[in-house]
């Protein structure tokens, strides 16, 4: 994001002082920045009951703010949570706790609370809009309350999270500053709770995961190994996700490739059609890496006739007439292909989800006017949410609930972020789990990847964790799963149903550790 720099001219800096009145006293001191409010840490706290499995799990809700402080002992934020812990357990040492967390920046962490491993979820339609209010909570059979306490955390600036009394936007609104209130979050919480000594693990989705892989390094820098870490639709590298303009970076058209061959098998737009997606998108990588990769390497040298030869390769895999993709210098945008796809239908594909379809006003446009994805289920998460709070976990507050503060957040983030010591204009959080991983040799990760996500493509991730110069004896420590969903894998529910078995036993083999 940009930002705008404050350029002082050399003539003010030499300008001769002069006494200061009184009045000008009084006026300058009211442009001053006041301390804002401290809020005071209050929960609700309530009993409930579910069924996972065919065995019950009582379990206590605790919803409420903890206070964060500076160097100097001042409250600077206040973070909002819901935790979810068995009840009954008098040995905590071996039950895990998980802290989640959705990402933006900006977001609320209101998705995953609702739709994914809490001991409730919203139910929503699959692949298309949601209709209005009645929604219906459910309890979610799909929980990881059998395996784990789960406490849902919402980043600064968004949900019920405030800054507070000495706190600035810079305490919190940056690749840096994120990671390390979060870090304080989770100390305070293990420490107010006792859980110092029992196994940890972090969910992150999307920005989440840039999160959650700094934190892991964070944390073990500050006496904390996790265990485990879940990257759930992973943004890890800003610079291989087209950083900069057309034609700057080749590499992001070949990581998408995959995503736009599973999107087109999804809604039938190959010539021939491969029954198993697995294996499609395997020959698809292939290619991307391969023979794409050289033939986009020679840029304006490339021939017509292997342009065209790659053109039809592309064709075959993507459904995009030949024509087109000439057109395009064989180089399509994500965004260009969400509107192309299904063009001659009058859809678009959602972003987040490509399983959605869209209507614009537009036909001929270059880009979806929105996110199908996006819109279809924006009004449930919000509107269950918000009824769960009041009538389940029995929480008030005057404070307006932020399901989404990208622009307050956005305008302060700074995507720079310190690495040894160095500050690069955007974040790699690579190192962080690198380093990570090899001072804790026991701390696992596992990938979990949507093949129909546009937001965060499964191969950028794959890429991603391939280039973080791991050494070779603990790369047996991060394993994948992939689901015929997009970004937020649980709005299908096979792939939530799969995404939980795949967790569990990731959570099993920690613990065998």
């Amino acid at each position: 994001m940009n930002k705008l720099l404050l350029v002082i001219p050399l003539t003010a800096l030499l300008v001769t002082a002069v006494p200061v009145q009184a009045d000008d006293a009084q006026a300058a001191a009211q442009t001053l920045p006041k301390e804002l409010p401290v809020l005071k840490e209050t929960s609700a706290v309530t009993r409930h009951s579910m069924v996972i499995n065919g065995s019950t799990i009582p379990y206590t809700a605790t919803a409420g703010n903890l206070l964060i402080k500076n160097t100097e002992g001042d409250a600077i934020g206040s973070f909002f949570y819901v935790a979810y812990t068995e009840n009954g357990v008098k040995d905590t040492v071996h039950r895990p706790v998980t802290f989640l967390f959705n990402g933006g920046p900006g977001s609320s962490s209101i998705w995953l609370h609702m739709g994914s491993f809490a001991p409730v979820r919203v139910v929503t339609s699959d692949a298309q809009a949601t209709p209005p209010a009645p929604y219906d909570l459910v309890q979610n059979q799909y929980s990881l309350l059998d395996k784990s306490d789960l406490v849902f955390i919402d980043a600064m600036g968004t949900g019920f999270s405030r800054i507070v009394g000495k706190g600035t936007p810079k305490d919190f609104y940056g690749t840096d500053a994120d990671i390390a209130s979060f870090g304080q979050f989770i100390q305070r919480y293990v420490t107010l709770n006792n859980r110092w000594n029992s196994p940890k693990f972090l969910l992150g989705e999307s920005y989440g995961t840039t999160r959650a892989a700094g934190l892991a390094d964070w944390l073990q820098q500050h006496g904390i190994a996790v265990n485990g870490v879940v990257l759930q639709s992973s943004y890890l590298n800003a610079y291989v996700d087209f950083p900069g303009p057309p034609f700057s970076l080749d590499l992001s058209y070949e990581l998408y490739l995959p995503t736009m061959a599973a999107v087109a098998w999804y809604h039938d737009k190959l010539a021939v059609k491969p029954a198993d997606l697995a294996a499609l998108v395997a020959q698809v990588r292939q290619f991307a890496l391969g023979d794409y990769a050289r033939a986009l390497d020679q840029g304006d040298k490339l021939g017509a006739a292997d342009a065209r030869a790659i053109a039809q390769k592309l064709h075959d895999y993507t459904g995009l007439p030949v024509q087109y993709l000439l057109e395009a210098k064989l180089r399509v945008t994500p965004d260009r292909f969400e509107k192309e796809l299904l063009r001659t239908q009058g859809r678009t594909t959602g972003r987040l989800d490509a399983r959605f379809l869209g209507i614009d006003r537009d036909a001929a446009g270059e880009t979806a006017e929105s996110d199908a994805s996006d819109t279809a289920i924006n009004a449930a998460y919000t509107s269950a949410f918000h009824w769960y709070l009041a009538n389940d976990l029995r929480y008030r507050t005057d404070l307006a609930y932020k399901v989404e503060n990208y622009r307050e957040v956005g305008k302060d983030w700074d995507n720079g972020q310190r690495i040894d010591g160095q500050k690069f204009p955007l974040m790699d959080v690579e190192e962080n789990l690198r380093k990570a991983m090899t001072e804790n040799p026991h701390l696992k990760v596992f990938s979990a990847n949507g093949y129909f996500d546009f937001a965060t493509p499964f191969f950028e991730t794959e890429y991603d964790l391939d280039h973080m110069g791991l050494d070779a004896s603990l790369k047996k420590n991060i394993s994948y799963g992939y689901y015929q969903s997009g970004h937020m894998i649980y709005l299908n529910i096979p792939s939530l149903a799969q995404y939980k078995t795949d967790i569990a036993g990731f959570y099993d083999s920690v613990a065998g550790n």
